[in-house]
């Protein structure tokens, strides 16, 4: 793709979606190249959940069509082969307007069209792996490829033959930044128990909102209990030091700092937050029957490594819950020692690197 070299103003599009997952971890990164001066555009799905992440940030977002591959047989896989070749097409026409000089890829099946059309135009691709196990996604077009980057170390991209980094996961400002004294008074905890912070990730999740509402008599003698159950997921219960939120964004950073532990879904961003600010963590990973596998992998990494507390999603009942509450409160000191030698990769600062030295 020929550019005019006089242009000193640098351009990225970045490319996720699908779920915020693959859209959080980028926007720090976004806001590091806009600082300095980069001009930045966002590539996502036609359902708009991406541009409602921005958050209002100076970034220009676009849309592609994108499909699902899926592991099975599914007539749907025909039509959705359709919907990659548009998307395809369509990213090569967005690309040769924008004449970006690097993609950032974040993952998501939105992420296909755009990088392999970034590859018929020779725009260099930066990569991001959020799991400890590489996503379809991810290994759909590691052949298109410049720089793949790992949150964990001990990730492997099987057959690559670029260059690999670990980058570690970037988490947002405003949640390392959060206030616990703020966060109590927000939650109106003031009956002094420690609080239980619960969330199932930003759709929810059914198993877990289920076993809460179960176990709020006993959960309520110990904890005053936050529940992120998800959008359109509240039951109103009244329950006295209960608290069930929908969905949380402004304040959330506050929140997870007064929490004393967090049960929490396994995806690989929840966990680098929670390690981030040394969180004691009761991780409830989705099931392999209902995901590839991923948040399986990650838990059981951080089990091994002394860095949380798991409970299978089929083994979760009131009994497995408080078992695993009282381990984590018996231990705590254990935990945070461990937690402590966490090290914290700068992020954003390792991306941006990569992003600039493999710009054209």
């Amino acid at each position: 793709m020929s550019r005019d070299t006089n242009i000193t103003t640098k351009t990225v599009v970045i490319v996720g979606g699908g779920s915020a997952g693959h859209v959080l971890p980028a926007l720090p990164v976004a806001d590091e190249l806009m600082k300095k001066q980069w001009q930045v555009h966002f590539v996502g799905t036609h359902s708009g959940l991406e541009e409602k992440l921005l958050g209002g940030r100076a970034i220009t977002f676009h849309s592609v069509s994108a499909g699902k591959l899926r592991r099975y047989f599914s007539w749907q896989n025909f039509s959705d082969v359709i919907r990659i070749l548009l998307g395809i097409a369509q990213a090569v026409s967005l690309l040769r307007k924008i004449r970006p000089h690097v993609i950032f890829s974040k993952g998501g099946f939105v992420s296909f069209p755009v990088v392999f059309a970034g590859w018929l135009l020779r725009v260099p691709v930066v990569a991001h792996e959020s799991d400890l196990t590489p996503g379809l996604a991810n290994r759909l077009v590691m052949p298109f490829v410049s720089t793949l980057c790992s949150s964990f170390a001990d990730t492997r991209f099987a057959g690559f033959k670029g260059r690999v980094v670990n980058t570690g996961t970037p988490v947002r400002e405003d949640l390392l930044k959060g206030d616990a004294t703020a966060g109590r008074l927000f939650l109106g905890a003031e009956n002094g128990l420690p609080i239980l912070l619960v969330t199932g990730g930003s759709l929810g999740a059914d198993a877990l909102n289920a076993i809460v509402r179960k176990s709020l008599p006993e959960l309520c003698a110990s904890y005053f209990v936050v529940h992120v159950c998800g959008p359109g997921k509240a039951e109103n219960i009244v329950q006295s030091g209960y608290l069930e939120l929908e969905y949380v964004d402004a304040g959330w950073g506050d929140m997870l700092a007064a929490a004393d532990i967090v049960v929490s879904r396994a995806g690989a961003n929840a966990l680098f937050e929670l390690w981030a600010l040394q969180k004691l963590a009761l991780l409830v990973p989705l099931s392999g029957a209902a995901s590839r596998g991923d948040q399986l992998a990650n838990a059981a990494y951080a089990k091994t490594q002394g860095l949380s507390e798991v409970v299978a999603e089929e083994d979760l009942n009131t009994e497995s819950l408080l078992r695993a509450l009282i381990t984590l409160r018996d231990n705590a000191q254990q935990y945070q020692q461990v937690l402590a030698g966490v090290t914290a990769l700068k992020a954003s600062e390792l991306l941006l690197a990569e992003l600039e030295n493999a710009a054209i």
